[in-house]
């Protein structure tokens, strides 16, 4: 049977709950507090959710998983402490990724332990400063195995907030 999430109280927990599958415990407190908004798609399924008009996460509809925004990174940078739910790469290479440019292998220097393959992660530089969100290729131990190939797949490069 399935829930109606067109009460907000509800579609909030169930939003929340998925976050914090995702993510973290606590993810779903910090990406979607009381006053986020809901766009839906022409289906009539929630599709995008946003922030005080800026657009926080993407609901994939495979899934029902997230895609982080710009913004959405930067709440969980904000709120977890180095390196939880991030890839770290070398500072020569930030430009390249805040282009939206995709990491590669070579150039990860650390990761959070528990960052799989296929899973949404925040690129940060070794100054910790937010360069992207994308999807990770690798988990955390390939990323620092391998020196070939792309460790994480840029969807959003800070310098194109969308």
């Amino acid at each position: 049977m399935q829930k109606d999430l067109r009460d907000i109280t509800t579609f909030l927990n169930y939003l929340r709950t998925i976050a914090d599958f995702q993510f973290v415990i606590n993810a779903g407190e910090i990406l979607f507090p009381d006053n986020i908004k809901i766009l839906y798609s022409k289906t009539g399924k929630p599709r995008q959710v946003f922030l005080n008009g800026e657009r926080v996460a993407t609901i994939r509809p495979k899934d029902g998983l997230f895609t982080l925004s710009i913004l959405g990174a930067e709440l969980l940078k904000e709120h977890f402490s180095y390196p939880s739910l991030r890839v770290v790469v070398m500072n020569e290479v930030s430009e390249f990724i805040s282009d939206g440019k995709n990491v590669f292998a070579k150039h990860v220097i650390a990761a959070d332990q528990n960052i799989k393959g296929e899973e949404e992660v925040i690129v940060v530089n070794e100054d910790d400063l937010l360069l992207g969100t994308g999807r990770s290729v690798l988990s955390a131990e390939e990323m620092l195995l391998f020196d070939i190939g792309v460790a994480v797949n840029i969807r959003y490069g800070s310098k194109k907030r969308f």
